[in-house]
């Protein structure tokens, strides 16, 4: 595993951080946002949106991401990176999915044992895997 793979994964199960925060903190500072404010607004994101069962945490905290890395952030122009972005979203969902069966928690087939659960950690690997790859290629445009 690489860096950001590895330190995502350490967030999940040796430091507590839930799914969403685990993805998004892992590279937050590297965009000039602070990890304690992201781990502070990403709190209610884990088990599918505060244990709602929908989106899976690790797949906002990869839009997330992906969304600091690859907006223009130009408030007078809202839309200059929108739909890139969006198409962004897509394809890293289409991958999220094809691993996992779905995007959404409830439906992300689950180990019974102790927290936190194998299936749980793949998916904060495979967010993570899927993130990295495509913040490289965002940084290298």
């Amino acid at each position: 595993m690489s860096k950001f793979v590895d330190t995502a994964v350490a967030k999940f199960v040796e430091s507590g951080y839930n799914c969403c925060q685990a993805v998004i903190c892992a590279c937050c500072e590297e965009y000039g946002v602070k990890e304690s404010d992201v781990f502070k607004m990403t709190e209610g994101f884990g088990a599918g949106m505060g244990g709602l069962g929908d989106t899976c945490g690790a797949v906002t905290g990869m839009f997330l991401a992906l969304s600091l890395a690859n907006s223009a952030g130009d408030m007078e122009n809202p839309k200059i990176t929108k739909m890139d972005t969006y198409k962004k979203f897509r394809a890293a969902a289409g991958e999220f999915k094809e691993l996992h069966g779905s995007l959404y928690c409830r439906d992300i087939p689950k180990e019974k044992g102790s927290q936190p659960l194998p299936s749980c950690i793949r998916c904060v690997k495979d967010a993570a895997e899927i993130t990295e790859r495509m913040l490289a290629e965002i940084q290298d445009r």
